[in-house]
């Protein structure tokens, strides 16, 4: 692996950790599924790190418009432990289906809940300035070093 890759692969493992920190300290984890599959993924032409689908409505939200599935919302109200403070009087499945209806006609925004900006306040523009500055750096070391090492052929 070259070292413009070790540096992408180490600097996107950074970002993971940062986003995962983030998500516990605005208190958004339920089930954890989201900072479990969060992974990093890096090749040849670059890294990239992989989301869950509905990673983005941590960041920005939900508009209204189509009803979540009410099993996702059942697994969030176990998680959090709100289904087993409810009363008796509804069940875990109604309760699910009248939050995801109301989510489908008026939205969820994030903001009214611990916070925004999961993700844009981690992946910045100055982190990613940095990471390119470094990527920069290690290209020109390796450029510098194949053509002193072509220069020396030469002289043999």
């Amino acid at each position: 692996m070259s070292n413009t890759m070790q540096i992408l692969s180490a600097e996107f493992e950074a970002l993971k950790s940062d986003l995962i920190a983030k998500y516990d300290e605005l208190g958004m984890r339920a089930s954890g599924q989201w900072a479990e599959r969060l992974s990093v993924q890096s090749g040849e032409n670059g890294a990239g790190i992989l989301q869950e689908s509905y990673g983005d409505q941590l960041e920005f939200g939900r508009k209204p418009g189509k009803q979540p599935p009410s099993e996702a919302i059942e697994q969030w109200l176990i998680a959090k432990g709100i289904a087993a403070r409810l009363e008796k009087d509804i069940t875990i499945s109604s309760l699910a289906y009248l939050i995801a209806r109301k989510i489908g006609r008026e939205g969820w925004n994030r903001e009214q809940h611990g916070g925004v900006n999961l993700i844009s306040s981690v992946v910045t523009p100055e982190r990613i300035q940095s990471i390119i500055d470094k990527i920069g750096e290690s290209q020109l070391n390796e450029l510098t070093t194949k053509i002193s090492d072509y220069l020396n052929t030469l002289q043999a």
